[in-house]
């Protein structure tokens, strides 16, 4: 399998060049030349264990850059780490059910990607005889699970941004209590768009990006992408198991469109998704987009939400590509008028949608603590303020499928909303509890190029 750039100025490159090249060398964003077709193999599928099924999708695209018996060890050892037998659960809430995706090391689904990708730099790195010095920026959960998915491994240094006190103290505390001497947090004095920013142009300094060999750790690396896909097929397995319905609607809460983009690659690979549930917090670009056509930056503004306080969805220029007819040139355009203008505009079909793939919505902040309060009361289950955005838009926008709503993190990530909703905090989790006493790391730094650039050279050996 070939991956080439959206905007379609690289020549392809393999699976393995494309985990460590993360964003592509013209500025876009790297897909498969080709989506797999998997319609006759959902019946195999459906009997398989999670590893198993993990190693079935993931090989259609390694393809022959990592030999088969090299990639079931390395995700057999990715999914090994995490503390549930069933890797993702599926629970009823309710009228719903809840695929839940926060049983990994740092309790938040990025685990899923994050565990696999440190295994797969490494393994990478080893056969190749390169270091890699990995450049993240984090709303909140990518930071802790990319470090976790790094730290102490040989040939990698990695430096996560996150917005200085923007993320949950929770979310802080996993990533600067990690002492690895590879491990290097930058808190800095701006938004998670401005991290994200700095790193994107960082990656676009070629120079830069050669001479240190940066590599991404954040959704524009395809393999994040890849191993999402995965709890797609699980998750609508198992709700077809317990309805017999022939599709499941999938409700994801959404700030930078990468795990909602695993499940629109999912659903074209022929997952039985009848359709997919936009939900996005008060910051609502993606599903006002999704609702006029039009995708407008505005003002980020702060929720109980933090990992989707985004107005810019790094992985919405894959989502773009197929929405323009696979038009490269069509989608340099649109991306230099959103850089110019902060706005483009995609009207909508004949039927009023500008995708019958997607349905979508928006919730506040006190729609969300009340769904966390409702879920609560009528379930006795705990919803962190993430996964409430997904259940709140799911209970008024849902069809008539049965739907599974994607739990984001862990509620003991987020005690304060939650003990917000309900006026007091059952939400506890030793991995959290255990993180208070722990000494941490950090530095502080001006959200600007040169500081970052200048902060990373003065440790890379």
């Amino acid at each position: 399998m070939n991956y080439f750039s959206t905007r379609g100025q690289i020549t392809p490159v393999g699976f393995a060049d494309a985990v460590m090249m993360g964003l592509a060398d013209d500025g876009g964003l790297l897909l498969p030349e080709s989506v797999p077709d998997v319609a006759d193999r959902l019946e195999q599928w459906r009997s398989l264990d999670y590893p198993a099924l993990a190693f079935e999708v993931l090989l259609l695209f390694v393809g022959d850059d990592i030999p088969p018996d090299h990639l079931r060890d390395l995700v057999d050892r990715s999914y090994a780490t995490f503390n549930h037998r069933d890797i993702a659960p599926v629970v009823p809430v309710g009228d719903l059910f809840v695929l839940e995706l926060f049983h990994g090391p740092t309790l938040a689904f990025k685990d899923f990607a994050l565990q696999l990708l440190g295994n797969l730099f490494e393994y990478i790195l080893a056969q190749r005889q390169e270091r890699l010095n990995i450049l993240g920026a984090t709303s909140g959960d990518t930071g802790s699970a990319a470090i976790a998915g790094v730290r102490g491994k040989d040939n990698i240094n990695i430096f996560i941004m996150h917005p200085h006190n923007r993320v949950s103290p929770v979310q802080e505390r996993q990533m600067t209590s990690v002492l690895d001497d590879n491990v290097h947090n930058i808190a800095i004095e701006g938004t998670f768009d401005d991290a994200q920013d700095i790193m994107k142009r960082l990656f676009a300094d070629l120079d830069f990006k050669q001479k240190y060999n940066l590599g991404a750790v954040n959704s524009v690396n395809w393999a994040r992408v890849a191993a999402q896909i995965v709890y797609y097929f699980w998750g609508v397995f198992r709700v077809q198991d317990k309805t017999g319905a022939d599709t499941v609607q999938c409700s994801i809460p959404t700030g930078n469109f990468g795990d909602i983009f695993a499940g629109y690659i999912a659903k074209k690979m022929g997952a039985p998704i009848a359709s997919l549930i936009l939900a996005t917090n008060a910051n609502d670009i993606l599903s006002r987009f999704f609702s006029t056509g039009v995708y407008s930056r505005s003002t980020v503004v702060p929720t109980p939400s933090p990992s989707m306080d985004i107005q810019v969805a790094s992985n919405f220029e894959r989502y773009l590509y197929y929405a323009v007819d696979e038009d490269c040139e069509r989608l340099r355009a649109i991306m230099t008028q959103f850089a110019d203008s902060a706005k483009i505009e995609l009207p909508p079909g004949a039927d009023g949608r500008v995708d019958p793939a997607f349905r979508a919505g928006a919730c506040d902040t006190d729609a969300t603590l009340a769904r966390i309060r409702s879920c609560y009361e009528s379930a006795q289950y705990i919803l962190d303020p993430h996964t409430a955005v997904g259940v709140d838009v799911a209970c008024r926008v849902r069809g008539d499928n049965p739907v599974l709503c994607l739990a984001t993190a862990h509620p003991a990530k987020f005690g304060a909303a939650v003990e917000q909703a309900l006026g007091h905090n059952p939400a506890t989790h030793p991995a959290i509890e255990a993180l208070a006493d722990l000494p941490t790391r950090c530095t502080t730094l001006p959200a600007t190029i040169p500081a970052i650039r200048d902060y990373m050279t003065a440790l890379i050996s």
